[in-house]
């Protein structure tokens, strides 16, 4: 029980200080977050799509792909609720049987629940975030069809913007998850789980480089 508080700790302390640090960099450095740049395309294609007038077709199809990938990630979201729950009295056995590394720290049954339980809340957070983005996104596509106004534009940008944070902090959760599953082999895969993760991370929230090409 120890170790496997322990490294449950560790791994959300490592996950604070990593969000700490991206918060820190981005107010720093407000072009180095790829969260920013994002919400800043955002509104310029919002203010295209509304000033143009002659855009409809593409904002469409672009509100379209963003809620039938919220959907399906809402829907993923609910079927590994419903997973979870049906093989939850198995994975305690299965886990045991996979990997001897779980010996090193040998975890007491009743915390099996506990696992259990984080990772069903963490689907269920999921589910929510991807709901409410798919949400703002038909909103959008009413308010997207209004011919251009400064304030209702100003309004649109921001339910746009609410709508992808949204869908981030979905994908977010869902990675998040990663972890709390390898903590059933063990409290070490979780440390080591955590760390990968916020490699991952960080990788993620810098906006990449652009590559240079010179013609000779």
């Amino acid at each position: 029980m120890s170790c496997d508080l322990l490294a449950f700790t560790s791994s959300c302390l490592l996950i604070l200080f990593y969000y700490l640090y991206l918060k820190r960099r981005t107010r720093c450095l407000p072009q180095s977050s790829v969260h920013n740049v994002n919400a800043m395309i955002r509104e310029r294609w919002i203010m295209m799509i509304m000033s143009s007038g002659k855009q409809e077709i593409l904002a469409i199809q672009t509100l379209r792909n963003s809620l039938m990938a919220a959907s399906f990630m809402a829907t993923t979201a609910m079927l590994l609720i419903i997973g979870v729950l049906n093989l939850g009295e198995k994975i305690g056995q299965w886990t045991e049987n996979l990997h001897p590394l779980i010996l090193i720290c040998r975890t007491p049954s009743e915390l099996w629940q506990i696992k259990l339980g984080l990772l069903l809340l963490i689907f269920a957070i999921a589910f929510y975030y991807f709901s409410m983005a798919r949400r703002l996104f038909n909103h959008v596509g009413y308010m997207i069809n209004f011919p251009f106004d400064d304030g209702l534009c100003q309004q649109t940008c921001a339910y746009l913007n609410k709508a992808g944070s949204y869908y981030t902090f979905g994908i977010r959760t869902f990675f998040f998850s990663l972890p709390i599953i390898l903590w059933f082999f063990g409290a070490l895969f979780l440390i080591f789980a955590t760390l990968s993760l916020i490699a991952g991370l960080a990788a993620l929230d810098r906006v990449p480089s652009q590559s240079v090409t010179t013609k000779t």
